[in-house]
């Protein structure tokens, strides 16, 4: 997009990309001689993607967009929506694009799609991401910089390319660079929610799961721009803290649902791997065993990864709605994601003792029917106005 593009241009082209299940833009990379990676949530070093040669490419499911009919005969009934959804993206051949795929070491489901993967794609580099859970530099330093050597050896191999530190060197900065402007996205929706409404800034993120890195930062850079000479007025609204959608994603009408109930969503996990490195990685002479160093640094606390202080999961909330300036947290996590139910009782344990005020529900990425969620977030917007909370 040229300069003189418009906020509404920006939006209606990040909202193209995350309507297309078609993955248009991949396909169109991978037609003028490119290759392309996909991978799940939550983390994967894209740098290394990048800095291989290929197209990082998320696969965040089909959201309520797509009829799962093959995808629920690959997976019992109780758990999440997303992988049937994902399961059924391959089959549609919708993924046939891509030349690997990766699968991070989020949940035991996600552990087991990258197996059935390879019954599926037999010729597809699949590769399970295994994030070090103990901070210690040494040990954790050493495994996991040979993990990410063996992935960025492997991956030059898938894209044809040799190995190259200044590649992989160039490919750090521009992703810490990304990181930086979801930061200040983040900060520009922190400090005038009614200037960048959540939505708006979903559909950027997962624009950014789909296009080049160079071609994300230049439209993100507009639209911050643009923001900043909007005519929206604030509203009488509570800021709120959405947890729990690391994963899954909630489709975008839950997103809409809640700031049009009465709250301004003001810090959230949604797309959690985009910012889960909290500060730049050095580009020193080392630059594998700089992104190990920074994600054992410097990686967000979350579901995925383990805590090693047995406070740490009842201050976080605290800690977070103060940052964020949040009247009250909002638990929204996937039906049956064992991460987030897992550690829901621990964080709204700390939230509540610290006197903020919680709600919690549970959603589907094919959700289509938000009115009980309309009804309890309102319902929680207005006790906040009227009994504490602000």
């Amino acid at each position: 997009m040229g300069p003189s593009v418009s906020r509404a241009e920006i939006v209606d082209w990040a909202r193209a990309l995350y309507e297309d299940l078609d993955f248009g833009a991949a396909r169109q990379w991978c037609s003028e001689g490119g290759k392309a990676a996909g991978y799940l949530p939550v983390y994967v070093p894209k740098e290394v993607i990048w800095g291989a040669g290929l197209l990082p490419v998320g696969i965040h499911g089909a959201g309520e967009h797509l009829e799962v009919i093959r995808g629920d005969a690959y997976y019992q009934s109780y758990i999440c929506h997303f992988p049937r959804s994902v399961v059924e993206l391959a089959l549609t051949g919708r993924l046939d694009m891509l030349s690997a795929v990766l699968f991070p070491s989020t949940c035991d489901v996600i552990r087991n799609l990258s197996g059935m993967w390879n019954v599926l794609r037999p010729g597809v580099y699949v590769r399970y991401i295994d994030v070090p859970q103990v901070r210690d530099p040494v040990v954790a330093g050493r495994f996991w910089r040979h993990e990410l050597q063996t992935l960025f050896h492997d991956l030059c191999e898938v894209a044809g390319t040799a190995p190259d530190e200044g590649a992989l060197r160039h490919a750090i900065a521009r992703y810490n660079e990304a990181r930086e402007v979801i930061r200040d996205l983040y900060r520009a929706r922190q400090q005038t929610p009614w200037r960048v409404p959540s939505e708006e800034l979903y559909l950027l993120l997962r624009a950014g799961e789909l296009v080049p890195v160079d071609t994300w930062i230049d439209n993100a850079r507009a639209y911050l721009a643009a923001t900043e000479h909007g005519d929206a007025r604030k509203q009488d609204k509570v800021r709120v803290i959405v947890v729990g959608a690391f994963c899954e994603q909630p489709p975008l009408g839950l997103i809409k649902t809640v700031e049009r109930a009465g709250c301004y969503i003001v810090d959230d996990d949604f797309l959690l791997g985009n910012r889960l490195l909290d500060g730049a990685v050095p580009l020193g002479d080392d630059p594998l065993g700089d992104l190990a160093q920074t994600f054992l640094r410097h990686a967000m606390k979350s579901a995925i990864l383990f805590e090693e202080d047995p406070k740490g999961k009842r201050t976080l909330m605290a800690e977070r709605a103060r940052a964020a300036g949040a009247d009250g947290i909002i638990f929204a996590a996937p039906s049956f994601c064992d991460p987030a139910l897992l550690d829901r009782p621990m964080l709204r344990a700390g939230a509540e003792a610290a006197g903020i005020p919680c709600i919690a529900f549970k959603y589907s990425e094919n959700t289509a029917q938000f009115q009980p969620y309309r009804e309890q977030a309102g319902t929680f917007s207005d006790s906040i106005k009227l009994w504490g909370g602000r």
